[in-house]
């Protein structure tokens, strides 16, 4: 796992800084459409009337109305979690923390928690991951962390049309903090950071992961761990 993965290219794009006048009226047109919708579906299956929640919470982060973009956003975390519908419930999180609160990053972190825990959508939890790893420090672990687990959940869980654009995803992910973290450019010193931080075996990395989104979510879990530990499939 991962080889020759040094000189790839630009991880993400440089977002703008915000919607253009004529993409807010756009972006208001659908909001009000979207809010029509959710008022006709009040007694309509729950997952159903959640996933309308995140769409009007992605609208609502996008106009700047971040505090509203929340509320909605936890609202359908919360029906997902009682659904048992994890990659809604880690969808919601992405929302949440996009949402830019003070409990963001705590809602990124129990997002990557389900997300890495649960067999949910290989694309949905490298993207998560890599919240992370460009949220954290460029000293820490973490982000090398968040970069090796987003390639081993891409090897595990994506599907053949899918793994050839998520590994390079991944691999200019582990480069990118790589370069950062042990200035590394050249494939001999990838491979002895690999090995100085003990990223080749999941048996060792994912536990050490776990204990990072532990230690910055603290006391605002909003799920008992252990009982959802419970839940997995066998």
């Amino acid at each position: 796992m991962t080889k020759n993965i040094l000189n790839v290219g630009p991880l993400i794009k440089d977002a703008k800084d915000g919607p253009t006048a004529e993409e807010q009226v756009a972006l208001k047109k659908q909001l009000a459409e979207k809010l029509k919708q959710l008022s006709a579906l009040e007694s309509a299956e729950p997952l159903q009337r959640a996933r309308l929640q995140l769409d009007i919470a992605e609208i609502l982060n996008a106009l700047e109305r971040k505090n509203e973009a929340w509320e909605i956003a936890r609202a359908a975390f919360h029906i997902s979690m009682q659904q048992e519908s994890w990659q809604d419930a880690v969808e919601a999180c992405d929302v949440l923390f996009q949402a830019g609160q003070p409990d963001s990053m705590a809602a990124l972190c129990m997002g990557i928690w389900l997300a890495v825990t649960f067999p949910v959508e290989a694309e949905v939890t490298l993207a998560m991951l890599i919240h992370l790893a460009e949220e954290t420090p460029d000293a820490a672990d973490d982000g090398a962390l968040a970069a090796i687990t987003a390639r081993y959940v891409v090897d595990l869980r994506a599907d053949d049309e899918q793994h050839e654009n998520l590994s390079f995803l991944a691999d200019n992910l582990i480069a990118m903090v790589a370069k950062r973290h042990g200035n590394v450019r050249d494939q001999d010193a990838l491979d002895s950071w690999l090995d100085q931080l003990e990223l080749r075996d999941p048996q060792v990395f994912l536990p050490r992961l776990a204990s990072v989104l532990n230690a910055m979510v603290g006391d605002k879990w909003w799920f008992d761990r252990d009982v959802l530990r419970g839940k997995l499939p066998q």
